[in-house]
């Protein structure tokens, strides 16, 4: 599998580390995360998925919206097969929190072996004459290894919501920019326009209700759902391509990452068209890997009725 030509890397990593008797809590939780992120990888899936049934047991809240986000995108599934995929999905989640940890602090070599590709030649002709790329996703469990692998292959950068903890803020960003072209916080617009003006690839997952930002009603899994219209808006602005990019973790072991070719005629005029069409294409994800989806997120929590009852 062919390395696609890099742009000029933009890592910076030289902010100081937060300190602070305040920050001892958090910084005792990163360095748990990073020692545990050094275990042997089989062991840390198998450790994963007891985290993970022991999530599904104790987060009562958390449970009860994956059991409501999956009756109502899968009502065609029985009561059985419903709690099957909560179940399974929180196994997905235990697995993931260790994934996170290994792409942010270790090393993701085992995850390199039965590493499937597809799709590069579509990242190729669309960073064509030298346009920039955007690179869309959904909120999954594997989203952040899928990041760091696909580094390997691609000069991503990263547009992400920064961490409220200062400690854990500067801990997963300096993680991040060990494989990252850089890191762009939701308000570093300006920056990361610049940065696919320039020909690069920016890669982030619009699939959640924010407060910021610019949304609009479009389906997902035949519902409205309140969605950011910033692929739409970042493409306009920049002249940028737009890719899906799917990633799955497979029963064998190893993992998948896809790489779809790029929206024809996109951006359009039409705001709402455009992010329906990119909503389309997460949904798409999600029916090949639905267990590995974040369903703990209260995804319909605003209607356009106003009245947001679907988690009562």
């Amino acid at each position: 599998m062919a390395k696609l030509d890099r742009v000029e890397s933009l890592r910076s990593d030289n902010d100081p580390a937060p300190k602070g008797l305040r920050q001892w809590p958090a910084w005792l939780g990163i360095g748990l995360a990073a020692l545990l992120a050094r275990l042997p990888w089989p062991l840390q899936r198998g450790l994963g998925r007891l985290v993970g049934r022991f999530l599904h047991m104790v987060l009562r809240d958390r449970r009860r919206v994956a059991e409501r986000n999956i009756a109502l995108c899968f009502p065609e599934l029985d009561a059985a097969q419903q709690a099957s995929l909560v179940y399974r999905s929180f196994s997905e989640l235990g697995i993931g929190l260790f994934e996170f940890a290994r792409a942010w602090w270790g090393s993701v070599q085992p995850m390199r072996r039965g590493l499937q590709v597809e799709g590069l030649e579509h990242l190729e002709a669309a960073r064509a004459g030298g346009r920039g790329v955007i690179v869309i996703s959904g909120h999954f469990t594997t989203l952040e290894i899928a990041a760091r692998l696909m580094c390997d292959y691609a000069p991503l950068a990263g547009m992400y919501r920064p961490h409220d903890q200062g400690a854990m803020e500067w801990a997963v960003k300096r993680g991040r920019l060990r494989y990252a072209a850089h890191m762009f916080t939701r308000e570093e617009l300006r920056p990361a326009l610049k940065h696919l003006k320039q020909g690069g690839l920016l890669w982030f997952a619009p699939d959640q209700d924010t407060r910021r930002g610019e949304s609009v009603f479009v389906p997902f899994f035949g519902l409205p759902a309140y969605s950011l219209t910033s692929t739409h808006q970042l493409s306009r602005l920049s002249g940028a391509s737009v890719i899906a990019f799917a990633h799955e973790r497979r029963a064998d072991g190893g993992y998948t990452l896809r790489l779809s070719p790029a929206f024809e005629e996109f951006p359009s005029q039409d705001a709402t068209a455009d992010t329906a069409r990119v909503m389309a294409a997460i949904e798409a994800m999600v029916r090949k890997a639905p267990a590995q989806y974040l369903w703990i997120h209260r995804r319909f929590k605003r209607q356009p009725d106003g009245r947001g009852k679907l988690y009562q």
